[in-house]
């Protein structure tokens, strides 16, 4: 039994760590503006593989990569760099615009063609934490016994696991120690968190026996923020720590239960609130109800008394013969005894009770009828139920008309109780789904980060361009919605990044093309 129980403990152990790992669609993502940097040599028509190192793209047109990897052609004027793509069919020619020796960092230009860019991770790197190394170690390409041809061709990259072991820095530059495995090749080759973002810049490692390093030293964001700045290039990148989408939608369920719970308190409360005020409006209505009836009854009681003395004095008066006297007394006493019966008959009935119960007006419910958010509004990233991996939490502007128009240009379709509309930016390698409650004013903003292949395919959806434009004409309402359709169909049920905004009257600049929902 003791032996079963170690068993099983190992075995959580051995799974706990798991749900802490990267999400494979995350790093696949990251690869893709990972690029192989090549060296060839060249004598006229004949051409000579001189070495290769990795890089990644930090501007569509601007890899970033290693000093050392491109150190050879500041010698040779007969070599040239070739930038050899992750995925697709081109390889593109490129040369040095940035050389930093001292932190062993370089800058590449493409001679055409653009890359999806890296966003590097701005935050404090944390001890301990999961990292993985994307590039091209030689000792691969060796045992699978790649050719000249092979090397200078688009080819997946290779990524290796590890955890970063802080406080021991290089003492020539800022380093981030890690000990995902590298060998000769992933020099130049990001090192990024579970999210996909760069933490560093892997540049060299401790030698093992073999060839390999058991530990290896990536230049820091610090190092690369300082060089990229003086090179003209603005990065991307955010300060948003990195957490699952599992654990975004735990967050997510929680708030929600707790929130209905709290409404669910709040209604109860409202309703006792009520319950209290209708007792004490019915305690008013009666007291209001006993009180007229008994001034009424007093003042019948009066009335008939009058109404006696009046008519016994007419009695008397006709009796002595004084018949104009006697017909006024009469008169009067007859008039008197009729309005005591009125008032009598007429008094509050207890049934006015509650004709006469008036509450306060309840202002505690204020709900949104379906277009309450017409007009400008601010939406403001709600964090603890986004999940942000590429993104800054800035708010956006978010212009809503009747109808679904979004910013005057376009156009959202129903579905459900919200709308919905994709998106996908020209200038940008993702893929947009949002979708706005306008009962609540919920913004929920989705990103699919897919293979160049698979974005290929999103953009040839768009033949005719981007649908733009609004209106309820058919034709447009039905292009958006197969559109949203096909691209269900292409990517994966699970996005890279979720954002959630609460929306509020107001105005705000323009967001960004980033950020456009």
């Amino acid at each position: 039994m003791v032996a079963l129980f170690r068993r099983l403990a190992l075995i959580l152990a051995l799974i706990a760590p798991l749900s802490a790992r990267a999400e494979q669609q995350d790093i696949a993502a990251a690869a893709r503006g990972v690029v192989r940097v090549v060296l060839v040599a060249t004598n006229g028509s004949d051409a000579y593989f001189v070495g290769h190192g990795s890089g990644f793209a930090v501007a569509p047109d601007k890899i970033l990569t290693n000093a050392h990897v491109v150190e050879l052609t500041r010698q040779e004027k007969d070599l040239v760099i070739g930038v050899i793509p992750s995925q697709g069919t081109k390889t593109y020619g490129g040369r040095i615009v940035a050389y930093s020796p001292g932190n062993d960092l370089a800058l590449i230009q493409l001679e055409e063609g653009s890359l999806p860019v890296s966003t590097f991770y701005a935050g404090a790197v944390s001890d301990g934490q999961h990292v993985t190394a994307i590039g091209y170690p030689g000792t691969v390409d060796r045992a699978q016994g790649l050719g000249l041809k092979q090397l200078v061709e688009p080819l997946g990259t290779v990524k290796t696991s590890g955890n970063v072991s802080s406080g021991r820095a290089s003492q020539s530059f800022d380093t981030v120690l890690h000990t995902a495995p590298l060998a000769a090749g992933n020099s130049g080759g990001p090192l990024v968190d579970d999210c996909g973002r760069v933490l560093g810049v892997n540049s060299f490692g401790s030698v093992s026996d073999g060839n390999d390093a058991e530990f290896g030293f990536a230049v820091s964001w610090r190092e690369i923020a300082s060089f990229l700045r003086q090179a003209g290039v603005s990065s991307l990148h955010t300060v948003v720590p990195c957490r699952s989408m599992a654990e975004a939608d735990a967050a997510e369920a929680s708030l929600t239960q707790r929130e209905e719970a709290q409404s669910e308190q709040s209604e109860r409360a409202r309703a006792d609130a009520r319950e209290a005020a209708m007792n004490k409006a019915r305690d008013t209505a009666e007291r209001d109800v006993i009180s007229a009836r008994e001034n009424a009854m007093a003042g019948a009681a009066v009335l008939l008394a009058l109404a006696v003395l009046g008519l016994g004095a007419g009695g008397l008066f006709y009796s002595q013969g004084r018949e104009k006297r006697a017909t006024w007394w009469l008169a009067g006493g007859g008039i008197l005894l009729f309005g005591a019966i009125g008032l009598f008959f007429l008094k509050p009935s207890f049934s006015s009770i509650d004709e006469r119960i008036k509450l306060p007006e309840d202002k505690s419910v204020t709900g949104n009828n379906a277009y309450a958010w017409a007009g400008d509004n601010i939406c403001r990233v709600d964090v603890n139920r986004s999940r942000l991996t590429i993104s800054e939490p800035n708010d956006i502007g978010f212009h809503w008309a009747d109808g679904g128009c979004v910013d005057g240009n376009s156009q959202y379709v129903t579905s459900g109780t919200g709308w919905q509309r994709a998106n996908i930016p020209d200038d940008r390698n993702f893929v947009t789904v949002s979708r706005f409650d306008p009962a609540t004013g919920t913004l929920r903003v989705q990103r699919w980060l897919p293979d160049l292949d698979t974005m290929a395919k999103a953009r040839a959806l768009l033949k005719n361009g981007p649908i733009r434009g609004c209106g309820s004409d058919s034709a447009l309402l039905g292009k958006i919605a197969s559109l949203q359709n096909d691209l269900s169909a292409l990517l994966p049920a699970q996005p890279n990044e979720r954002i959630v905004y609460h929306c509020q009257k107001g105005r705000l600049a323009p967001p960004d093309a980033g950020n456009n929902p």
